[in-house]
């Protein structure tokens, strides 16, 4: 394996990543390693939109849309939880060559699904190729962000989500006018292939990770991606090496049992346990936002079949810009504010705008008679879920974990999150046909006031710390406050 050897004046290459100012080549490294982000926003919203054209379709019971609705989710558990580590074994960059090739096969089978269980499966392949995206991506780009924006940028890449969801919103709309109505689902679910064509070929000029190759024996390539990124003279110190450990072979190496020993279990928790709880919050209420206006008459009294789906979706989009501005709000405060800050305030006004849509849904007339409380509801609950909760937990496990377990550590969060959302969205139309509204909003509430706990209990603040320090190279730093 190739080794550097130090020049004079050169500095570790971990010091030189973390100290570095932002240049152009961050800036294109960080939006090519974040668009395949933006895909899971576009699969979030435009699923949502599809599901009442793929009831009318295909015949879809209520279980079965839960299941169409749930598949992809649970596909991004499988992938970010069990082919995550793949990141920390085979590299960042190889897994980018390949996720998102999946995430075009498998559009294409969703487009031709011929019935509920082809397309159940074709939804959970693709599902797999999300999720797998979320760990490689967090990791690559905290392992070259300078630690004075790092959180920043992060959190900017996380905001493609939005992007994402503005772009199944425009989608959706314009595929509902000017296509049949009994396809027109076809060609949402297959318009992702276009994004993801053009994302696979920008990504090819994405290098490996520099802390990866040090830390695997390619102190030459290391040195060199360093160099190119900082333009400083720089060298692999120990400290920058991986320490040694006993490496699980074959299928063993997908699941991470360092994730649990002692001075990781609260890492895990951390990480795991709030985007978890937010995610079944989220994925619950976004994803069935349409079919809330419609139950919350935003359709008005007398219209029908595609011009409550229109309207729905028009209403559901207008609601959207306070995602982006809530984006907007956690880039400029990430790093004055912290993460933990903008965490705990999220979970709280998350709570409280689910419960003014409770509110609403109870009063005499519900929804329907008091369309401000549904609409300051929903602005409240979309702005700061994604001020808070939302970009937060993506960031924190690829900061929070060593670099050799760091996409093993963000894939089990991830996967954690998915399987979060996989029970809001799955139990979410089930329990609208079984209890009242306000019911269920109010039971979402207090899982987001769960969620304020235990980022409370857990705490890990990494603003202002190199990436090897709030990692645990030096734990001393962060002692456990429960362990």
């Amino acid at each position: 394996m190739a080794k550097s050897t130090p020049a004079d004046g050169a500095i570790p290459i971990g010091e030189a990543l973390d100290n570095a100012k932002m240049s152009k080549l961050h800036v294109t490294f960080w939006f090519l390693g974040g668009l395949g982000i933006m895909l899971d926003g576009f699969d979030f919203f435009i699923i949502g939109v599809a599901n009442p054209l793929i009831k009318e379709d295909l015949g879809a019971s209520s279980v079965e849309t839960g299941l169409i609705s749930t598949a992809a989710i649970v596909g991004a558990f499988v992938g970010a939880t069990f082919l995550g580590p793949l990141g920390d074994r085979l590299g960042r960059q190889r897994i980018f060559r390949y996720d998102l090739v999946m995430f075009v096969i498998f559009s294409v089978a969703c487009m031709f699904a011929w019935d509920v269980p082809s397309l159940i499966v074709a939804r959970f392949l693709l599902g797999i190729a999300i999720g797998l995206d979320y760990p490689i991506a967090a990791s690559f780009l905290a392992e070259i962000l300078p630690k004075k924006n790092r959180g920043r940028w992060l959190v900017s890449a996380f905001s493609l989500q939005a992007v994402g969801m503005l772009l199944g919103a425009i989608v959706g709309v314009v595929i509902l006018l000017a296509l049949p109505y009994d396809t027109s689902w076809r060609w949402m679910l297959g318009f992702g292939i276009v994004p993801a064509l053009i994302i696979i070929l920008l990504r090819r000029k994405v290098p490996e990770s520099p802390r990866w190759l040090a830390e695997n024996g390619q102190e030459d390539q290391a040195v060199a991606v360093t160099t190119q990124l900082t333009g400083i003279s720089t060298y692999v110190s120990k400290k920058d090496q991986k320490t040694p450990t006993r490496t699980p072979e074959g299928l063993r190496s997908l699941f991470q049992p360092a994730l649990f020993k002692k001075g990781m279990r609260r890492r895990t928790i951390f990480t795991a346990v709030p985007w978890f709880l937010m995610d079944i919050a989220t994925y619950g209420v976004g994803i069935f936002t349409p079919t809330l206006l419609a139950a919350f008459a935003i359709a008005g009294p007398n219209s029908s079949g595609i011009a409550d789906d229109i309207a729905a979706t028009e209403g559901t989009a207008a609601l959207d810009v306070f995602l982006v501005l809530g984006f907007v709000a956690a880039i400029f405060l990430v790093e004055k504010l912290g993460r933990i800050r903008l965490q705990l305030g999220g979970f709280v006004f998350m709570s409280v705008g689910l419960l003014v849509l409770a509110l609403a849904s109870a009063l005499p007339g519900g929804g329907g008679q008091h369309l401000i409380l549904v609409f300051g509801g929903f602005a409240i609950f979309n702005f700061f879920m994604n001020a808070g909760p939302n970009a937060t937990t993506y960031a924190l496990p690829a900061e929070v974990f060593p670099s050799e377990i760091r996409a093993a550590g963000h894939g089990f969060a991830a996967g954690m999150a998915k399987l979060g959302a996989a029970l809001g969205v799955f139990l979410f139309p089930i329990l609208l046909d079984s209890i009242e509204q306000w019911m269920l909003l109010s039971g979402l509430a207090v899982v987001c006031l769960i969620g304020f706990v235990v980022t409370l209990v857990y705490q890990i603040e990494p603003a202002g710390k190199s990436l090897d320090e709030v990692s645990g190279r030096k734990a001393g730093a962060l002692a456990a406050k429960v362990d």
